[in-house]
């Protein structure tokens, strides 16, 4: 697989009145095209704010990350939150990136109308939000996201706003959307099950200010998707790692 980012002594301070706030302490790793990398810490590690970072939505204190493409990369942000406008249809919700950035044309359009049509969401294009369910609205959200067309994609509790049953459906049909369509994805979970079943690896992070502790690459036998993967004989060994890794009771 090609790089397409590398992230180098990665350090974020924050600074108050009356203290300086160390989140993030000299992160360095690579991501590679098609993958899926998941972060896992305690809350309040950082991990939000590393993807904020990724995103420009913030800066870094020092250190450097750096994008290998040639061209202008492209970055889809989904957040815990659908933020889906009410008053808009669900088709009109997953086009609004598209029209905010002139892009709305014919082709990219139809791009969204395959991915509405794909996940079973076509015949609910003229209904409103209140209307569907959180893990439809979640789907929605995606769709938005992609319709962009993002070479990188950051997940940032995505579906901890869902209940159990919702949460492995969507994370399975999120799971094929991601891999159908090769969009290397960073993802931030509380869930350990979640980043062991959908991830390639995971990034573990320590307590603040967040270093890492260890990356694993995640090998399953007969990987499929997220829900069948917690089947895997190697899945438990792989989540008794994490959990002890992150220190959760120290």
């Amino acid at each position: 697989m090609n790089k397409l980012l590398e992230i180098n002594h990665l350090t974020k301070n924050y600074i108050t009145n009356t203290l300086e706030i160390n989140a993030i302490k000299d992160l360095t790793f690579d991501v590679y095209e098609g993958e899926i990398i998941s972060i896992v810490g305690t809350s309040g590690c950082g991990k939000s704010s590393l993807l904020s970072i990724l995103a420009g939505i913030d800066f870094q204190s020092s250190g450097t990350f750096k994008f290998l493409k040639d061209k202008d990369i492209s970055i889809g942000y989904m957040l815990q939150s659908d933020s889906l406008f009410p008053w808009l249809t669900i088709y009109e919700n997953a086009i609004l990136g598209l029209k905010i950035k002139k892009e709305d044309t014919k082709e990219n359009k139809e791009y969204v109308n395959n991915l509405l049509d794909t996940y079973n969401l076509s015949e609910f294009k003229d209904k409103y939000p209140h209307e569907l369910s959180g893990g439809m609205r979640q789907r929605v959200a995606l769709i938005r996201t992609l319709a962009l067309r993002p070479d990188i994609l950051l997940l940032d509790e995505a579906f901890s706003a869902l209940d159990y049953q919702s949460r492995l459906a969507v994370s399975d049909d999120v799971y094929k959307i991601i891999k159908k369509e090769g969009i290397t994805t960073i993802m931030v979970t509380h869930d350990i099950a979640e980043a062991v079943s959908i991830s390639d690896r995971v990034v573990i992070l320590s307590k603040r200010p967040c270093e890492i502790k260890k990356i694993l690459n995640i090998n399953l036998t007969n990987k499929t998707t997220p829900i069948a993967n917690r089947n895997c004989q190697e899945f438990s060994s792989y989540y008794d790692e994490i959990w002890k890794e992150l220190d959760i009771n120290v």
